[in-house]
Formats: structure tokens, C-alpha cells, sequence
């Protein structure tokens, strides 16, 4: 017994390693040689010249390759554990957002309930013995109506609509309510009116039963004293539901409204003529419609934009093309918030993989702090020395900062640009813009030249170069198009009393910011001057020279006024408004890689195919493959040496030619050892050669036609026609 246990011992770790085999791993064929060796039980003496092989090698290695790979194993965990924060911070935020959009809403259906609850009771409470009986209370006084609730969702998908209902729910639970949720699948055909039944006594009583009875909710209603709160039921999604049967659920509910007072919360995500078009007209009496409006997708968009990349509740960002793909995304693939915020995840973790100085992110970034980042300083200016923005940084300034100052200043600068973004987006609301494209055209770098160019335009038309009568267009900001000159054509036009509201607005915005609020005190002690100067003008030109000439001075200054407010606008956006991705050491918080991210999200799986069989080496990593290059080896999987083998041909792939290559390459090993035994050859077993050619000629075929199919199936060639038998056409091309 003793010699089988290390025999034991040595089979568990293969077969932990066969558990943890990926797909494409099991494809690939172990090398003959290598099975050869194994065979011939006399591998000891190479395991131990692999073994002193080895142990001379990592002698020989320097003693730093150990303490970079510690380094490695560190910023990779460091890594994942700022990812962790970061976006643990980002999904509360967005949570919170989105809470406090619907908070006011939620309010209101909080407060109706109770006044239809209230309602309800004033029609007198049943007794014990009425409410225990087994068949409704109908008298002339009673309510036939049943109050509903109709929460306009505006959402084309119900993804983010289940989250909402949710919420609501919570709410209305935690204001003493019972609630029970009940989905649109609940009422199908398949279900009827007594699977309804049985999820809302699920719901409400908290346990299931075999024959449900609305007779069990109204004995509990009122045995177990629960007749002082409102019945509230919430169906998230009206228009999935079937008519029919959501129809009868109705008509008997408004039969036991006495007993049962339930409130119905319907969520429409089209129009609040749903109802007409699902009910009939006698349900539709049984109804006492009010509605409720739910902000729209865009305006959750607007909300969640704000919070996490204006006010930056965090310091992760994005760049302009990622901010462009991810606005994309939301408008053309579903319009869901569920949508953006999980790309948006995909997008911070491709971040936080691929840059390692990501883990910065993790902590507070003072300078103080910096030295406890985990990393040691050569590690970390190997880091920053790799960044495209440092090494630009070098060239152009030599005055050597410091990490810490060149992040402190990357973070005011970025307080500047947000500053900015919001005070064009309080005047963007009289115009209607929406902040999700003014972000994006925001972070845009090539929209706004650099100070010096500005400057030298300016001085053009200060000389009189310009041609343009209009003088709005001195300013560069309204060349710039887009949503921001969209912005300033609309303060050219506000009138005074508006322009005073936005002049507030923006000192609200900027109490923070010393230098622009300073500017905006002169701007607006300014205009209240020219106020008072016309005001002042206008009562001797009305008492002088009559109402016409003072209406025309009036139009001056507030003309005069619109173009301060203007020129306001430009001084910000050519000195505060910075996209992230012109300043240094921004890549340690901005995303940039598009690419990536499109490819993870939307995906290229033909492309991914054809990389996968032609750079299978990358994947496998086997001794075999790695050692041959790009040369073919029988070791190798079907599907990539014929795929290999197909860039050799045009559009269309001869079958003849294609196998006869194929089945070389295979054949590469059998006929080195027909050369050997030809040297001792054995007439006896001539026969036995000849039958285990054939059939190794058979597998062969069979394992042609078998990857030629797979590769039919994966959509990259088309199998042969009628007119062409002996011809395959490709359909995939280039990489």
C-alpha cells in the first residue's frame, strides 16, 4: 500500500489543473515527442538536469528581478482594491441621484394614498363578521371605484423602470404603508386569474397558498389589525401585462374595495391613453385614474453626468472620444440608464487594468500622502516617465515639479473647468441643452486653440480686421459652433429680468472660486450701474422728449449688458475651460482607450475569431508553439492550421490543393518515423502498416472536413455550390 500513495498524491494536482481547463484549451493536442518521452518512463534524469538548469539560472538572476515582481504582484492588488473604492463611490453616487430625482415624485404618491386611503374609510369600516364573511359588502354607499395611480415612465425598456419601482416601494413601506410588487408576467394566460391571486397573498401575507381566496386577504386585513394602513399594489409595467386577465383581477378587486381597500400604482412607459387601449369600458369605470410624470432618461442622464463627472465625486474621468462613444451608446442602443452606468463600469475597470499609476485613485491625493501609495519612487517615476504627457511636459517646461504639485495643479485645474462647464449649463437652460453633449463638447481639445492664437485673433479685431458687422463675433466663443455658441446666441438674447436671474446663478457657482467670482462682481456692479444710469435717463427723456427715444436707450443697455455677460462667457472658456486630456499626468485618471471599450462592449466576434486561429500561440503559451514561430506544427489545432492555410488562397479556396496541405502538415511526424523504420525494416508486419495507413488516411479526411465545417459555422467561409463542387469561397478578410 505504501508505493500507491505517492502515485495518489501525483494525480490530484492533474486533476485540479484538468478541472480549471478553458475552452480553447482542451482544443489543443499535446506534441508526440513529448508523449513519446513520457512513455518511455526515463524522463528522472532530464527532470533533474531541468531542476539544476533552473536553480543555476535564478542564481544567476539579479537580486532585483525579485523585489519588480513583488512590486508587480503589489500594484496589481493595489489596483483592484482602487477600483473597488472608486467605483463603490461612483454607483452610490449615481444611487443617490437618482433617489433625489424621484424623491418629489415619490412624495406626491405618498401623500395621495393616504388621502384615498382617508377616502375610503369614510365610507364606514366592516365588522368583524362582515369581513370575515365569503362574499363582498355591496350597498348603495359603496365605492365601486378603485383609486389608481398612473406613473408615466417615459422609457422605451422597463430595465430602469424595475430599479424605480423598487425605490418606490421602499418608500411607500417605510411611511406605513403594505405594499406588494407584482411584475407583468404575473398576469399571463398562463398564470390567470388564480396565479394573481396567489402572488398577491405571497406579497402581502408572506407565505403561498394552494387555493388562494381574496376571502384569506380580507380576514387578515382585518384580524390581524391592519386596517390602519392603506393597501397599496404596484404592477411596474401595464402595457406587458394581458388584458383579459389583469381586466377580471380589476373587476374583482372593485367588488371587495370595502373589505380590501387596495390602491393600484400602474407604471406606463408610453402615454396615458394606455389604459384605454388594454381595458374595456366596464373595467375602465371601475377606475379612478390620477397621474403621475417620472423625469425623463435624458434628464436622469443630465443628473448623473453632473454628479459624477462635473462635480467629480470621484477622480476617475474620461476623454472626449470615450465621453462620445458612451453618449453614443445610451442614445442609439436602448436608452437606458442601466445601459451607460454599466458601460461606464466596463470603462473604469479597462482603466484601472490597464494603467498602473490608476492606484493613486484609491487615495486622498495630497503630497503627504503620496509616498504611502504602495510603490517605490523608482518604480513610480519608471511610471510617469513612461507617460506621453510627462515626456511632452519635459521638452517644453525644464523646471522639474514634483509629483505631487504637478496632481495638485491637475485638480485645480479641473475644479476650473467644472466651474465653467456649470455656469454654461445654467445658461443652456434657457435654450434647452442638455448637459450630456455639452460635457462632451467640453472635453473636446480641438474646438478651443491655445491661449497665444486667441490672443493674436483678438488683437486682429481689435485693429478692425474683422469684417463681421455683428459684435458678438469678436468673441472667439461664437465661432467655436456647437451647443456652447447655442449658449451665448441665447444670453445675447435673454432679457434683463432673466439675465439678472442667470447673473445669481452663477455666483452661487463660483463662491468657491476666488478669481472667477471676483470677475463676476465687476460684471454685474457693471450692469447695475448702466441699470441705474438708464433708469435714471429715461424719466428726463419721458418727461423731455417722449416714450420712443427712452424704449430705444433701454435697448441699448440691456443690448450693452448681454454683451458683458458675453464677454464674461469667453474669458472663461479661453483661460478656465481645459479639457483634462491637454494637461499633465492626466492619464493616471482619464480613460482614453475608445477602442478598447468599444470592443468589450459592442464587440467584433469575427475579427476575435479569426485572431484567435491565427495567433493561437498568444492563448496556449505551449512549449511546442512558442518555439516554432509561425511555422505549422501537427500539434496544433485543426481549425488554425486550415485557416492558416486559407490566407494562402484568394476568394475562392481550392479543396483539392487546400487538403493535400493540410494533410502535410499532419503528416509531418508519421513520416519521420516511416524514415526510421525503413533503416530495420519488418517484412512480417507489412500488412498491419498498410491497414493503419488507410486508416489514418480516413481520420485524416475526417478531421478536414470537420474543420472545415467549423470554420462554416464560425462565418468564415462559405461551403460549395452546385456550380462549383470543388471550390470554398471566404467570406472574412484581413484582421
Amino acid at each position: 500500500m505504501a508505493p500507491s500513495s505517492p502515485s495518489n498524491s501525483s494525480l490530484q494536482p492533474l486533476s485540479t489543473a484538468e478541472n480549471d481547463l478553458q475552452p480553447f484549451f482542451v482544443l489543443h493536442k499535446a506534441s508526440h515527442q513529448w508523449k513519446d518521452r513520457t512513455s518511455a518512463g526515463q524522463g528522472k534524469p532530464r527532470k533533474r538536469n531541468k531542476l539544476s538548469l533552473r536553480s543555476s539560472q535564478s542564481a544567476n538572476e539579479p537580486e532585483g528581478s525579485s523585489a519588480e515582481e513583488c512590486d508587480r504582484h503589489l500594484c496589481r492588488k493595489m489596483k483592484i482594491e482602487a477600483f473597488d473604492i472608486v467605483w463603490t463611490k461612483i454607483e452610490s453616487t449615481i444611487k443617490d441621484v437618482l433617489r433625489d430625482i424621484n424623491a418629489s415624485v415619490f412624495n406626491d404618491i405618498q401623500q395621495w394614498a393616504m388621502e384615498c386611503f382617508d377616502t375610503t374609510r369614510l365610507v364606514g369600516e366592516p365588522s368583524i363578521a362582515e369581513a370575515t364573511r365569503s362574499f363582498p359588502v355591496l350597498n348603495n354607499t359603496t365605492p365601486l371605484k378603485l383609486y389608481t395611480a398612473l406613473v408615466i415612465t417615459r422609457n422605451i425598456e422597463f430595465v430602469d423602470d424595475i430599479m424605480t419601482f423598487e425605490e418606490l416601494g421602499l418608500f411607500l413601506k417605510s411611511h406605513g404603508c403594505h405594499v406588494a410588487m407584482l411584475s407583468s408576467m404575473e398576469f399571463s394566460l398562463r398564470n390567470g386569474i388564480a396565479g394573481c391571486l396567489k402572488a398577491l397573498l405571497r406579497e402581502f401575507l408572506g407565505s403561498s397558498f394552494d387555493s388562494p381566496d381574496i376571502q384569506t386577504l380580507a380576514s387578515w386585513y382585518r384580524e390581524q389589525d391592519n386596517y390602519n394602513k392603506p393597501l397599496v399594489l404596484i404592477i411596474n409595467d401595464l402595457e406587458r401585462c394581458c388584458g383579459s386577465v389583469l381586466t377580471d383581477f380589476i373587476l374583482m378587486l372593485s367588488e371587495w374595495v370595502v373589505k380590501v381597500p387596495i390602491i393600484l400604482v400602474f407604471g406606463v412607459a408610453t402615454t396615458v391613453d394606455a389604459p384605454r387601449n388594454i381595458f374595456p369600458s366596464h373595467a375602465l369605470e371601475c377606475l379612478c385614474p390620477s397621474m403621475f410624470m417620472l423625469g425623463t432618461p435624458a434628464e436622469r442622464m443630465d443628473a448623473i453626468v453632473e454628479s459624477v463627472f462635473i462635480k467629480h465625486c470621484t477622480t476617475f474621468n474620461i476623454a472626449h472620444k470615450v465621453a462620445q462613444f458612451l453618449r453614443n451608446y445610451f442614445i442609439n442602443q436602448d436608452g437606458t440608464v442601466t445601459s451607460f452606468i454599466r458601460a461606464l463600469k466596463v470603462a473604469c475597470l479597462l482603466h484601472f487594468s490597464m494603467e498602473p499609476l490608476s492606484l493613486v485613485q484609491g487615495r486622498v491625493i495630497v503630497e503627504d500622502q503620496l509616498s504611502n501609495s504602495g510603490l517605490s519612487p523608482e518604480t513610480m517615476m519608471k511610471y510617469l516617465e513612461e507617460l506621453p504627457s510627462y515626456a511632452r511636459n519635459k521638452e517644453v517646461d525644464e523646471t522639474k515639479k514634483s509629483m505631487a504639485e504637478g496632481l495638485s495643479e491637475l485638480l485645480t485645474v479641473k475644479k476650473l473647468w467644472s466651474t465653467v462647464v456649470l455656469c454654461l449649463y445654467e445658461a443652456g437652460k434657457y435654450s434647452g441643452v442638455r448637459l450630456l453633449d455639452l460635457f462632451c463638447e467640453a472635453l473636446n481639445q480641438v474646438l478651443y486653440p491655445s491661449k497665444d492664437s486667441v490672443c493674436n485673433k483678438r488683437d486682429e479685431k481689435d485693429h478692425g480686421l474683422s469684417s463681421s458687422n455683428d459684435p458678438c463675433q469678436q468673441y472667439s466663443i461664437m465661432q467655436s459652433g456647437g451647443c456652447i455658441c447655442q449658449i451665448v446666441r441665447k444670453v445675447r438674447d435673454l432679457p434683463s429680468g432673466k439675465l439678472d436671474q442667470l447673473i445669481e446663478s452663477w455666483e452661487k457657482l463660483t463662491e468657491d472660486i476666488s478669481e472667477i467670482h471676483e470677475k463676476l462682481k465687476i460684471l454685474k456692479s457693471s450692469i447695475r450701474c448702466k441699470d441705474g444710469k438708464s433708469s435714471h435717463r429715461n424719466s428726463k427723456d419721458i418727461s423731455k422728449r417722449g416714450v420712443s427715444k427712452g424704449s430705444i436707450n433701454n435697448d441699448k443697455d440691456s443690448r450693452m449688458s448681454n454683451l458683458q455677460a458675453i464677454a464674461f462667457l469667453d474669458d472663461l472658456v479661453r483661460n478656465y475651460l481645459r479639457p483634462i486630456e491637454g494637461i499633465p499626468f492626466h492619464e493616471i485618471f482619464c480613460f482614453k482607450n475608445v477602442e478598447k471599450l468599444q470592443l468589450v462592449l459592442i464587440g467584433d466576434p469575427r475579427r476575435r475569431i479569426q485572431v484567435d486561429l491565427l495567433e493561437f500561440h498568444n492563448i496556449l503559451r505551449c512549449s511546442c508553439c512558442n518555439k516554432s514561430g509561425k511555422a505549422l506544427l501537427p500539434s496544433m489545432h485543426d481549425s488554425s492550421i486550415m485557416y492558416s492555410l486559407a490566407q494562402e488562397h484568394g476568394d475562392l479556396i481550392n479543396l483539392h490543393d487546400w487538403f493535400q496541405s493540410f494533410r502535410t502538415i499532419v503528416l509531418q511526424h508519421t513520416n519521420k518515423r516511416k524514415q526510421k523504420s525503413k533503416q530495420t525494416p519488418l517484412p512480417k508486419k507489412r500488412q498491419d502498416t498498410s491497414r493503419s495507413e488507410d486508416q489514418n488516411e480516413a481520420s485524416i479526411q475526417a478531421r478536414f472536413c470537420r474543420g472545415v465545417t467549423e470554420l462554416q459555422i464560425t462565418g468564415l467561409v462559405r461551403m460549395p455550390s452546385k456550380r462549383r463542387p470543388d471550390f470554398v469561397q471566404r467570406i472574412a478578410f484581413g484582421i
